[in-house]
Formats: structure tokens, C-alpha cells, sequence
């Protein structure tokens, strides 16, 4: 009587794992109609933030040559001020050191006149490329953000079509996971994250389970439904072919 037990309760849990499977497989489907459309998003979304903090990084570059171009103009005008006040100063003075410390100040003006002159020329000249690299940066943020409102209205559209059949399922999904022993769903979750396909419990058909040839022995083993078998080759849970397809049709989501 205890091996019967055992095999009943070796059975159930295969018959679980094949729901929780099916159920998973559902759910895999319904993220698939989603394609590549978060990933796309999360991309555009990543280089808009880097454009917005470079073309802000430009428009504040452009405040800066502005005012200090500004500032240019305002010391030029201020050197010759200066300049004017020390000449007519020259003609009143008293002594030859008097007269060089003024034509020192005076060409000290003449060339914050020379610096302050190349200054705004430099600021002028690089103008050009600055309002192109703005207005370059401005352009592709407009067009990225274009894009984003269009890939988020297409994965909003596809999000609702399938919002109330997913969450159907991940509530028929908590139950199913209720009704796997925790060291099959232990392995079960390791095997998902595992292989590329997410089919972590494969059926049995025609001697193969997803692809690789299985032992005759063990195809006998599997078919007696009485053990937990994993392919030596994948790691995967194969189970029976006809208990896999008499467990997914008649389930019920």
C-alpha cells in the first residue's frame, strides 16, 4: 500500500507540474505579443535622458558665451574710457614717473582691449557649430520622443487586449503552484529561468523530449509515471506524452 501511495502521489505531482507548465506556456505567449516593444522603450526612453542632459548641457554653454561676449563688449568699452581718462591725464602731470605709470596703465587697457576683442571673436566664431549641435540635439529629442508616444501606444494597445487573460491566468497560476511539493518548485523556477524556451516540463514523443533522444530504459521509467525524470541532456522534467496532452486538454484555465 505505501508504494501505491507514493506512486499516486509521485503521479499528482507530475500532473501539477504539466498545469503549472501549461499555465506558464500561456503566459509566455501573451509577453511574446509584446515582442521586443519594452525592451525598444526602455532603450528610446534611456537615450532621451542622455540627450536631455547633454542639450541642456549646450543651452547653458550657449547662456554662458552669451554673457560673457557681453562682458567682452562691456570691457572694451570700459579700456577705452580708461584709456582716454589716463591720456589727458599724461598732459597734467609733474614728472617722468608719473607719465610711465600712466602709459602703463595705458597699455595695460590696450591689450584687456586685444584679449577681451579675441574673446568675442572666439565666442562669434564657435557660434555656428553650438546652435547646430543644439539644434541637432533638439531635433532627435523631438523625434525620440515621437517614437516613444508611438511604441507606448502600441504596447498600452497590447497590455489591454491581454490585461484581463493574463491576470486570469496568474490567479489560476497561484493555485496550480499551491499543488507542487516546494522541491519540484524549487527546481521547477531554477529549470524556467534555465533554458531559453521556458519549458522546464517536456512530454515524452516518439522515444525525444524537446529534441534529444531518450534512453529506452528510460522512456519505460518515465512512461510508468512513478518518478521524477530529468533529461540527461538538458536537465528538463520529461514526463509521459499521453498524460502531458490527456493533463493540457482538459485543463481548464
Amino acid at each position: 500500500m505505501a508504494t501505491t501511495a507514493l506512486e499516486h502521489t509521485i503521479r499528482d505531482q507530475l500532473i501539477s507540474l504539466i498545469r503549472l507548465q501549461h499555465i506558464d506556456s500561456k503566459i509566455d505567449q501573451i509577453k511574446k505579443l509584446r515582442g521586443d516593444l519594452p525592451d525598444e522603450i526602455r532603450d528610446i526612453e534611456d537615450e532621451k535622458q542622455g540627450l536631455s542632459t547633454r542639450l541642456e548641457k549646450l543651452q547653458l554653454e550657449q547662456k554662458d558665451h552669451e554673457q560673457a561676449k557681453k562682458q567682452a563688449v562691456t570691457d572694451i568699452a570700459e579700456a577705452e574710457g580708461l584709456i582716454k581718462k589716463y591720456e589727458e591725464q599724461q598732459l597734467q602731470v609733474r614728472n617722468n614717473r608719473e607719465y610711465d605709470a600712466l602709459t602703463k596703465e595705458i597699455e595695460a587697457q590696450k591689450q584687456r582691449i586685444i584679449d577681451s576683442t579675441a574673446r568675442g571673436l572666439e565666442i562669434e566664431m564657435s557660434k555656428p557649430l553650438q546652435d547646430a549641435a543644439v539644434e541637432e540635439a533638439s531635433s532627435r529629442l523631438a523625434e525620440l520622443t515621437a517614437i516613444l508616444d508611438q511604441k507606448t501606444g502600441e504596447l498600452n494597445v497590447v497590455l489591454e487586449d491581454t490585461k484581463s487573460e493574463q491576470s486570469n491566468l496568474e490567479k489560476t497560476r497561484a493555485k496550480a503552484e499551491k499543488e507542487v511539493d516546494e522541491r519540484y518548485l524549487r527546481a521547477y523556477a531554477r529549470l524556467r529561468s534555465r533554458v531559453r524556451d521556458g519549458r522546464a516540463v517536456v512530454p515524452l514523443e516518439r522515444g525525444a523530449a524537446a529534441g534529444f533522444s531518450v534512453p529506452p530504459q528510460r522512456q519505460l521509467e518515465i512512461r510508468q509515471r512513478n518518478r521524477i525524470v530529468a533529461c540527461e541532456h538538458t536537465g528538463r522534467i520529461v514526463v509521459d506524452g499521453v498524460l502531458f496532452t490527456e493533463t493540457t486538454k482538459n485543463f481548464k484555465f
